[in-house]
């Protein structure tokens, strides 16, 4: 499989998207490292990282692949309600890519989809619809998207990190019902992913698991 820019930003949208909660656990700092294996490229290390600036929160994603690379980068707010910043992201093969940036007049209505990630993993936890729920967000150039997405269930996973009990969110589009994620997140740790599976036409297309976690001091 040719690897080529479009690819990598395409492998950055699939770790990135997905994607004010009574009962939301309060976010806590960490430093994570993830495995990705993707059909027919070779596995490679992701890295996530929370940190806190004052009253502000920061969730930076990079991941590489042979000679491609991306990263992501979200400032937000976590009060009343959750208020994205700034969001900048850039992807790269053999030097030549591009940067995208979205401001805080861009985000003044939908938040980046490294918030939206963040939202996402204490919604999975804490909300119980029907229906599937909905979550819109902007996409690195500042498109609408959507997915829709429904807690499965709980339970104790294995990962080369540890033994670690998970919620496990199923996430899809509503145009594209032959796609679906599956998300594992921490119960108590907004923002941290355990475990990812992608899923396209009934079979399993990539997943993700922790490999390395350093929890930090509220």
């Amino acid at each position: 499989m040719p690897l080529t820019l479009h690819r990598c930003a395409a492998l950055m949208l699939l770790l990135m998207l997905c994607v004010g909660i009574v009962h939301a656990a309060e976010p806590r700092p960490f430093d994570a490292r993830y495995r990705l294996e993707v059909s027919g490229w070779p596995s490679t290390t992701v890295e996530h990282r929370l940190i806190r600036d004052g009253q502000q929160w920061i969730s930076e994603m990079r991941a590489a692949i042979a000679v491609a690379s991306g990263s992501e980068y979200s400032r937000f707010i976590d009060g009343t309600d959750l208020r994205a910043l700034h969001y900048a992201s850039g992807y790269r093969m053999l030097g030549i890519g591009k940067d995208y940036e979205l401001n805080g007049d861009a985000l003044a209505t939908l938040p980046d989809r490294q918030t939206a990630l963040f939202d996402l993993s204490r919604r999975g936890v804490t909300e119980d619809c029907d229906t599937p729920c909905r979550l819109r967000y902007l996409d690195h150039r500042g498109r609408e998207e959507r997915v829709d997405y429904r807690r499965l269930d709980r339970r104790m996973l294995e990962l080369p990190a540890g033994r670690f009990e998970a919620v496990r969110v199923e996430v899809t589009e509503p145009d594209s019902p032959e796609k679906r994620m599956i998300f594992s997140f921490h119960p108590h740790v907004p923002g941290l992913l355990l475990a990812m599976e992608y899923h396209r036409d009934g079979k399993r297309k990539s997943r993700l698991s922790l490999i390395d976690l350093t929890l930090h001091p509220y």
